[in-house]
């Protein structure tokens, strides 16, 4: 799918936000496009994740305005959507007795309601979000006997069953071994360009989102990129990171 730089998903005008007296954010103006395929990146806390939390509504800014779908945030209610997946979604209790059916099932809450029961029609777009990330056929195992990986399909899954338009993901590879994430990586890429979601995908691992998103967004307190990644590589990236542009461990901020 083509990006359309005419229709504007979400607009992130003058942001600042501080946490107490650390001032995290700093006039960020970001505009985030129908089919973008937008990577955030960052040093250590450089504010990636306070700003996904501002996008989504979960932050308010000290200063600055957002909007979602041309919508003042403080006032958006239409969150179906939305999509999110959150950092260490796989860090859950193993125990938990929910399937993989039931955990993707929760993603239809937000469009019948939280004690409605499911339709036929629901039923039905659980399984077809099942077979976008391939596991339709685990639908009846236990969430906590698969691996991490497969459980990260199965967020993805849970956030496809809601029908968004846009889709947030906040480090989803942690935890994930290397053969799993290139998987996941071309899952996120097939859904971006065979379903036309808009991806927002932050991540400290460099070298892989540069070759797999169609935008960068560098974040360090002020938006200091949000370009083509071709352009990052060769223009930027020194000039930004130095000698430690390769960050693998962090806090999120």
């Amino acid at each position: 799918m083509s990006v359309d730089h005419t229709k504007n998903i979400i607009e992130v005008s003058g942001v600042s936000f501080a946490y107490n007296e650390d001032l995290v954010l700093e006039n960020v103006d970001l505009n985030i496009h129908k089919g973008d395929y937008l990577g955030v990146i960052g040093p250590n806390g450089g504010g990636k994740t306070t700003l996904i939390k501002i996008m989504l509504g979960l932050l308010m800014p000290k200063i600055g305005v957002v909007k979602m779908f041309g919508e003042d945030i403080q006032s958006f209610e239409d969150w179906s959507k939305v999509g999110y997946v959150p950092q260490k979604v796989i860090n859950f209790d193993v125990n938990f007795p929910a399937t993989v059916f039931e955990v993707v099932a929760m993603g239809r809450y937000g469009k019948r309601g939280l004690f409605k029961s499911l339709t036929k029609e629901d039923k039905r777009i659980i399984g077809d979000s099942l077979k976008q990330v391939e596991m339709f056929e685990f639908k009846n195992r236990i969430i906590g006997d698969l691996s991490g990986g497969q459980q990260q399909r199965v967020f993805i899954a849970r956030a496809l069953a809601g029908q968004p338009e846009v889709i947030f993901l906040d480090e989803p590879m942690a935890g994930v071994d290397s053969l799993a994430q290139d998987q996941f990586y071309q899952l996120l890429k097939k859904l971006n360009h065979e379903l036309g979601l808009t991806l927002v995908f932050i991540s400290h691992d460099i070298e892989a989102v540069v070759n797999e998103v169609t935008e960068i967004a560098f974040v360090n307190r002020k938006l200091s990129y949000d370009d083509d990644p071709k352009s990052f590589v060769k223009e930027e990236m020194k000039k930004l990171y130095g000698d430690s542009k390769f960050i693998h461990h962090h806090k999120h901020v």
